[in-house]
């Protein structure tokens, strides 16, 4: 039988960078997994990221849907689409405001016999852990019934910080284990068991926010993407792009994070979508982004 874990957290705690070194540990075991990326909007995008770590057929983009509800019946009729493997896991990175309680519930209800009851892994952002303002209820959501808790974004976080965190998140979850994700042993997650803990009523529409994407002409410099970032309003809790700076031939990708940290990396390969600026939050609307790009480029 093949185990399902699902990787669950708020909007730019580290799900991805979580994923990216499971997949790495895997990948010198005997362990064959199969992802499932589930975001608003340009899923594909993120999953281009994988290709030096996976076959393109064991990976697979789920972009408009939440999967914790209108999604919901997409994500299980994909699961149970997957080809059998010999020592198959199944890993699924929901979106960041993704009702984690709900997908757990209903993610287990028609899945085939082959597959063991579906088991969820949370990533905190140390750092910023209920400090969202009307977010924390979601936040707080997202580890009730987990079975593993990953500490993420430790770096520069006192050892006090990291103890609030602990207790913060016992007094939620008391049954979850809670470790980093260097202490993270990739043999026994397979041999996780569901969480037992009860979790609490939550309005998940409340963090149906709007999202979009546009087209992102080639930009003059790296500047031009702190101008981007810098300009679209805090509202908007995540930012991401992807396009050429500079005349240069490879592709840049970038990111703000609600706390308004700004990454820039290498883009593996070209953008199958094409170059473009994604938002998540109020104030996601196509032509608000238009003016910002327009901004950064003069």
């Amino acid at each position: 039988m093949e185990s399902i874990i699902t990787i669950v957290g708020f909007l730019g705690a580290g799900k991805t960078t979580l994923l990216k070194y499971l997949l790495e540990k895997f990948s010198v075991s005997e362990v064959s997994p199969y992802v499932i990326l589930n975001d608003f909007e340009n899923a594909e995008m993120d999953a281009q990221q994988f290709a030096t770590l996976l076959e393109s057929k064991t990976i697979k983009a789920l972009s408009g849907n939440c999967i914790c509800c209108n999604g919901i019946v997409e994500l299980r009729n994909m699961v149970n689409r997957i080809p059998e493997r010999k020592n198959g896991v199944t890993i699924i990175e929901a979106n960041g405001t993704s009702d984690a309680c709900s997908l757990m519930e209903f993610l287990g209800v028609g899945i085939e016999d082959r597959f063991f009851p579906p088991i969820q892994i949370s990533v905190i952002d140390v750092k910023n852990w209920q400090k969202r303002g009307e977010q924390n209820e979601l936040e707080s959501n997202q580890i009730q019934v987990s079975s593993l808790i990953v500490l993420m974004h430790t770096e520069g976080a006192s050892l006090q910080r990291q103890e609030e965190v602990k207790n913060s998140i016992k007094s939620i979850n008391p049954m979850a284990s809670i470790s980093t994700m260097d202490t993270i042993d990739i043999a026994l997650l397979p041999k996780l068991l569901p969480s037992q803990n009860k979790a609490q009523k939550f309005d998940h529409h409340k963090s149906h926010w709007s999202s979009c994407s546009v087209d992102l002409p080639e930009l003059p410099s790296v500047d031009s993407v702190y101008t981007i970032c810098d300009s679209l309003p805090k509202s908007i809790l995540r930012v991401k792009g992807c396009t050429r700076i500079n005349g240069e031939e490879s592709h840049t990708y970038f990111e703000r994070n609600p706390d308004g940290e700004v990454y820039i990396r290498p883009f593996r390969g070209i953008p199958i979508t094409g170059s473009k600026l994604l938002t998540i939050g109020p104030g996601s609307e196509p032509e608000n982004l238009k003016v910002v790009i327009e901004k950064s480029v003069k």
